[in-house]
Protein backbone atom coordinates (compact mmCIF):
# COMPACT_ATOMS: atom_id res chain seq x y z
CA UNK A 1 0.00 0.00 0.00
CA UNK A 2 1.00 3.40 -0.87
CA UNK A 3 0.53 6.45 1.43
CA UNK A 4 -2.47 8.47 0.23
CA UNK A 5 -1.31 12.07 -1.17
CA UNK A 6 -2.92 15.25 -1.38
CA UNK A 7 -3.34 17.58 -4.11
CA UNK A 8 -3.95 21.48 -2.24
CA UNK A 9 -5.38 23.91 -5.14
CA UNK A 10 -5.04 27.04 -3.56
CA UNK A 11 -7.18 29.75 -5.25
CA UNK A 12 -6.83 33.34 -4.25
CA UNK A 13 -6.99 36.71 -6.74
CA UNK A 14 -3.15 37.61 -4.90
CA UNK A 15 -1.81 35.53 -2.37
CA UNK A 16 0.82 38.20 -2.16
CA UNK A 17 -1.83 40.41 -0.26
CA UNK A 18 -3.44 37.53 1.87
CA UNK A 19 -3.23 37.08 5.41
CA UNK A 20 -5.35 34.22 6.00
CA UNK A 21 -4.79 32.18 2.71
CA UNK A 22 -1.32 33.04 2.48
CA UNK A 23 -0.88 31.54 6.14
CA UNK A 24 -2.86 28.43 5.97
CA UNK A 25 -1.09 27.39 3.10
CA UNK A 26 2.16 27.90 3.98
CA UNK A 27 1.69 25.58 7.44
CA UNK A 28 1.82 22.26 5.04
CA UNK A 29 4.33 23.03 2.60
CA UNK A 30 6.25 20.75 4.87
CA UNK A 31 3.49 18.17 5.07
CA UNK A 32 5.04 14.48 3.74
CA UNK A 33 2.76 13.40 0.63
CA UNK A 34 0.98 17.22 0.26
CA UNK A 35 1.65 19.12 -2.93
CA UNK A 36 0.23 22.75 -2.83
CA UNK A 37 -0.33 24.60 -5.73
CA UNK A 38 -0.89 28.04 -5.50
CA UNK A 39 -3.37 28.47 -9.14
CA UNK A 40 -2.65 32.48 -8.99
CA UNK A 41 0.83 32.60 -9.32
CA UNK A 42 1.45 29.70 -11.64
CA UNK A 43 -1.04 31.14 -13.95
CA UNK A 44 -1.04 34.21 -13.74
CA UNK A 45 -2.72 34.78 -17.47
CA UNK A 46 -5.23 32.05 -16.20
CA UNK A 47 -4.24 29.83 -19.46
CA UNK A 48 -3.97 25.96 -17.21
CA UNK A 49 -2.11 23.32 -18.65
CA UNK A 50 -4.94 21.36 -18.39
CA UNK A 51 -3.26 17.85 -19.00
CA UNK A 52 -0.46 18.79 -16.30
CA UNK A 53 -3.64 19.92 -13.74
CA UNK A 54 -5.43 15.99 -14.80
CA UNK A 55 -2.42 14.58 -14.02
CA UNK A 56 -1.78 15.92 -10.97
CA UNK A 57 -5.50 14.98 -9.74
CA UNK A 58 -4.75 11.42 -11.07
CA UNK A 59 -1.66 11.06 -8.79
CA UNK A 60 -3.48 12.68 -5.40
CA UNK A 61 -6.09 10.72 -3.16
CA UNK A 62 -7.41 14.12 -1.92
CA UNK A 63 -7.99 17.09 -3.53
CA UNK A 64 -7.97 20.52 -0.75
CA UNK A 65 -9.92 23.40 -2.67
CA UNK A 66 -8.61 26.41 -0.40
CA UNK A 67 -10.46 29.67 -1.19
CA UNK A 68 -11.74 32.74 0.16
CA UNK A 69 -15.49 32.86 -0.20
CA UNK A 70 -16.38 35.40 -2.81
CA UNK A 71 -19.57 36.43 -3.78
CA UNK A 72 -20.91 33.36 -2.06
CA UNK A 73 -19.18 31.26 -4.53
CA UNK A 74 -15.51 30.24 -5.62
CA UNK A 75 -12.95 32.99 -6.60
CA UNK A 76 -12.47 33.44 -10.60
CA UNK A 77 -9.63 31.60 -10.90
CA UNK A 78 -11.13 28.64 -9.15
CA UNK A 79 -13.46 28.75 -11.33
CA UNK A 80 -11.85 28.63 -14.92
CA UNK A 81 -9.44 25.87 -13.41
CA UNK A 82 -12.33 23.74 -12.52
CA UNK A 83 -14.36 24.78 -16.06
CA UNK A 84 -10.55 24.36 -17.67
CA UNK A 85 -9.49 20.94 -15.96
CA UNK A 86 -12.11 19.37 -14.72
CA UNK A 87 -13.08 18.35 -18.22
CA UNK A 88 -15.82 15.63 -20.07
CA UNK A 89 -14.43 12.59 -20.46
CA UNK A 90 -11.71 13.46 -17.78
CA UNK A 91 -14.05 14.31 -14.78
CA UNK A 92 -17.28 13.25 -15.93
CA UNK A 93 -19.30 12.05 -18.64
CA UNK A 94 -18.52 8.79 -21.01
CA UNK A 95 -14.82 7.59 -19.95
CA UNK A 96 -14.78 10.62 -16.91
CA UNK A 97 -14.15 8.43 -13.69
CA UNK A 98 -10.35 9.91 -13.10
CA UNK A 99 -11.86 11.19 -9.70
CA UNK A 100 -13.79 8.40 -8.66
CA UNK A 101 -13.21 7.24 -5.03
CA UNK A 102 -10.78 10.36 -4.37
CA UNK A 103 -11.93 13.01 -1.46
CA UNK A 104 -12.37 16.29 -2.08
CA UNK A 105 -12.18 18.54 0.94
CA UNK A 106 -12.69 21.99 0.91
CA UNK A 107 -11.13 25.02 3.33
CA UNK A 108 -13.08 27.63 3.13
CA UNK A 109 -12.42 31.36 4.75
CA UNK A 110 -15.53 33.71 5.17
CA UNK A 111 -15.51 37.50 5.92
CA UNK A 112 -18.66 37.27 7.81
CA UNK A 113 -19.33 35.69 10.99
CA UNK A 114 -20.83 32.10 11.58
CA UNK A 115 -24.25 33.11 12.59
CA UNK A 116 -24.70 35.04 9.14
CA UNK A 117 -24.76 32.07 7.39
CA UNK A 118 -27.95 30.70 9.15
CA UNK A 119 -31.41 30.93 7.56
CA UNK A 120 -32.30 34.72 9.56
CA UNK A 121 -28.81 35.79 9.86
CA UNK A 122 -27.39 38.56 7.43
CA UNK A 123 -26.73 35.79 3.79
CA UNK A 124 -30.00 34.44 4.62
CA UNK A 125 -28.53 30.67 3.95
CA UNK A 126 -26.52 28.22 5.91
CA UNK A 127 -23.60 27.49 4.20
CA UNK A 128 -24.42 24.04 3.33
CA UNK A 129 -26.92 25.70 1.40
CA UNK A 130 -24.74 27.94 -0.33
CA UNK A 131 -22.06 25.21 -0.91
CA UNK A 132 -24.48 22.97 -2.90
CA UNK A 133 -23.31 23.81 -6.00
CA UNK A 134 -19.60 22.83 -5.41
CA UNK A 135 -21.81 19.82 -4.09
CA UNK A 136 -23.24 18.89 -7.15
CA UNK A 137 -19.87 19.04 -8.94
CA UNK A 138 -18.02 16.70 -6.42
CA UNK A 139 -21.00 14.59 -7.09
CA UNK A 140 -20.64 14.65 -10.85
CA UNK A 141 -17.13 14.02 -10.80
CA UNK A 142 -17.54 11.32 -8.23
CA UNK A 143 -15.89 12.62 -5.70
CA UNK A 144 -16.33 11.88 -2.03
CA UNK A 145 -16.81 15.17 -0.13
CA UNK A 146 -15.81 16.05 3.38
CA UNK A 147 -16.99 18.00 5.72
CA UNK A 148 -15.49 21.53 4.95
CA UNK A 149 -13.42 23.02 7.65
CA UNK A 150 -14.63 26.66 7.31
CA UNK A 151 -13.01 29.77 8.91
CA UNK A 152 -15.80 32.46 9.68
CA UNK A 153 -14.75 36.23 10.24
CA UNK A 154 -11.28 36.03 8.65
CA UNK A 155 -10.24 39.56 8.40
CA UNK A 156 -11.14 39.80 11.94
CA UNK A 157 -9.41 36.63 13.72
CA UNK A 158 -6.58 37.30 16.07
CA UNK A 159 -2.95 36.09 15.22
CA UNK A 160 -3.85 33.26 17.80
CA UNK A 161 -7.01 31.94 16.34
CA UNK A 162 -5.56 31.81 12.93
CA UNK A 163 -2.46 29.87 14.20
CA UNK A 164 -4.81 27.34 15.85
CA UNK A 165 -6.65 27.14 12.52
CA UNK A 166 -4.01 26.08 10.91
CA UNK A 167 -3.14 23.25 13.16
CA UNK A 168 -6.41 22.06 13.01
CA UNK A 169 -5.93 22.29 8.96
CA UNK A 170 -2.46 20.42 9.44
CA UNK A 171 -4.09 17.79 11.47
CA UNK A 172 -6.82 16.87 8.76
CA UNK A 173 -4.24 16.91 6.31
CA UNK A 174 -2.52 14.67 8.54
CA UNK A 175 -5.16 12.07 8.91
CA UNK A 176 -5.08 8.98 6.71
CA UNK A 177 -8.25 9.80 5.21
CA UNK A 178 -10.71 6.37 5.16
CA UNK A 179 -10.74 4.24 1.93
CA UNK A 180 -7.76 7.11 0.45
CA UNK A 181 -4.68 4.58 0.40
CA UNK A 182 -4.43 2.57 -2.66
CA UNK A 183 -2.97 -0.62 -3.14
Amino acid sequence: MTAPRTLVIVAHPDLNTSRITAQLAGALTDLDGVTVRDLGSIYPDRRFDAAREQQLLREHDMIVLQFPWHWYSVPGVLKEWMNQVLTYGFAYGAGGDALHGKRLQLVISTGGPELSYTATGHNRFTMAELLRPLEASAHLCGLEMAEPLILHAAPRVSHDELAAHAVRYRKLLSAVPAGASRA
